[in-house]
C-alpha cells in the first residue's frame, strides 16, 4: 500500500513492493487521491513483473546447464586444480554420454537417466570409474540442494543407484630398500626432497609447496598443508620431524644461503640451468615428471612415484607394529571425524617415537637374502 511522506516540506505517494526480498520503489509528485489510486495500479503492476523476472530467474537457475556451471565455479575456488579438473571431467562425460541439454530442467534428471549413464561408464570403463562418478555427481546433486532455491525436493538420483562391483589392482609399494637404493643415486636438493617424502608420508604437493615457514627447527616439527579435505578448506598438520630428516634440511637450508634464486621462501626450487628450465629457474616445483624415473633406472630398481614413498612410510609403520592410530596421524589420510579424533587423543612425541624407530636411513635395511640365510 502506497505510504504518504513529507519531502523537503511537500507531502507526495511513495508506492513500494518487495517480493522474496527484492523492492521496488516509486515516488509519486503529490498527496492527491488520484495520485493515489496511481501508486495503488503502480505497486499491483510491478508486483507481477517482480513475480514473473524472479520466477524466470528461478527457473534459470533449476536448469541442468546452469546447476553444472554454478557447482563447478564453487568448486574451483574451493578445490586444487587436479580435484577440480576431475569433477569438470565428470560433467563433460555425463552430458556428452546422456545426451541431455543444458536447458533441461532438473526435475527431468531422474534415475533412469542416471543409472544408465553409469551402466555405460560400468562397461567402457570400470566399476571403480562409475564409482567415482557417481560420487562426484552426487555430490553436485547435494551442492544444489542446499544452495541453489526452489531445489527439488527429491531423493538423490545418483546415491539411489547402488554402487557397482570394483575390481582394483593393489597399489604398487616398493621395497624399502629399493627406496634407498634410488636415494643413494639422488644428490643434493633431490636427495634431501626423497628423504622428506619418506619421512613425512607426504603427498606430491605438500613437498612441492613446502616452505622454510613451515618447518620448526627448535620444535622438530614440519607444518604440511593441504586441501584434500571436506569442502576443499586450506588445512595444515603439525608432523613430527625426525632427526635425521631434521639434519639434513639444515644442511640443506645452509646450502640454500648461498643459492640467489628468485624464490627464497620455498625450501625446494628449481634449480637446473638446461636451456628448458630457464623459464622455471627459481621458482617451487609444480611437475617433476622424469626425476623418478630416471633415478630408478639409474638404481635398476621397478619404478615408483612420489606417491609410492606415502604407501612406503606406511607400510615401515605397519611391519614396525605401529598401531593404526599412529599410522593414520602420520598420513593424515582420513575423514574429518577420524581426523578430530585422532588428533586430539594423539600426541606428537608418540607419533614422533614411532617415526624415529622405524625409519633410521639405509644403514638399517637389512637385505631379505640375508634373513632368509640366518633363518
Amino acid at each position: 500500500m502506497p505510504s504518504l511522506i513529507s519531502k523537503r516540506g511537500q507531502e507526495r505517494y511513495r508506492a513500494s513492493v518487495t517480493v522474496q526480498g527484492k523492492t521496488r520503489q516509486k515516488l509519486f509528485p503529490d498527496g492527491t487521491k488520484k495520485t493515489y489510486r496511481e501508486a495503488v495500479v503502480w505497486e499491483n503492476e510491478a508486483r507481477k513483473a517482480l513475480i514473473q523476472h524472479l520466477s524466470q530467474i528461478r527457473t534459470a537457475s533449476l536448469m541442468v546447464g546452469n546447476w553444472a556451471n554454478e557447482y563447478l565455479e564453487d568448486a574451483q575456488s574451493r578445490f586444487a586444480k587436479v580435484t577440480f579438473d576431475e569433477k569438470r571431467s565428470v560433467f563433460a562425460r555425463f552430458f556428452q554420454s546422456s545426451g541431455l541439454t543444458p536447458e533441461l530442467p532438473i526435475e527431468s534428471l531422474n534415475q533412469t537417466i542416471c543409472r544408465l549413464y553409469l551402466k555405460r561408464q560400468f562397461k567402457a570403463r570400470s566399476g571403480y570409474a562409475a564409482n567415482k562418478d557417481r560420487k562426484n555427481l552426487a555430490t553436485a546433486w547435494k551442492w544444489g540442494l542446499d544452495n541453489l532455491e526452489g531445489w527439488p525436493r527429491i531423493e538423490n538420483p545418483f546415491l539411489s543407484i547402488k554402487k557397482y562391483p570394483e575390481k582394483r589392482n593393489p597399489r604398487y609399494v616398493p621395497p624399502e630398500e629399493d627406496f634407498w637404493r634410488v636415494y643413494q643415486e639422488a644428490e643434493g636438493q633431490d636427495k634431501v626432497m626423497l628423504l622428506t617424502f619418506l619421512h613425512l608420508g607426504a603427498r606430491r604437493s605438500e613437498v612441492f609447496n613446502l616452505r622454510w615457514a613451515d618447518i620448526d627447527f627448535e620444535g622438530k616439527r614440519i607444518r604440511l598443508w593441504t586441501c584434500k579435505r571436506e569442502g576443499g578448506n586450506r588445512e595444515f598438520d603439525w608432523i613430527p620431524m625426525t632427526q635425521h630428516l631434521r639434519r639434513e634440511l639444515l644442511k640443506w637450508w645452509e646450502t640454500r644461503l648461498a643459492i640467489t634464486t628468485l624464490d627464497d621462501e620455498h625450501v625446494f626450487v628449481c634449480l637446473d640451468r638446461y636451456p628448458f628450465c630457464d623459464a622455471y629457474y627459481g621458482k617451487p616445483f609444480k611437475h617433476r615428471q622424469h626425476l623418478m624415473k630416471r633415478l630408478c633406472e639409474k638404481a635398476d630398481v621397478k619404478p615408483f612415484g612420489f606417491h609410492a614413498m606415502r604407501h612406503l612410510t606406511a607400510s615401515i609403520l605397519y611391519q614396525n607394529g605401529e598401531p593404526v592410530s599412529v599410522i593414520q596421524a602420520v598420513l593424515r589420510h582420513k575423514s574429518p571425524n577420524t581426523t578430530t579424533r585422532y588428533l586430539r587423543t594423539l600426541g606428537l612425541d608418540e607419533t614422533r617415537e614411532a617415526l624415529e624407530k622405524a625409519l633410521k636411513g639405509p644403514g638399517e635395511v637389512i637385505p631379505f637374502q640375508q634373513i632368509a640365510k640366518a633363518g
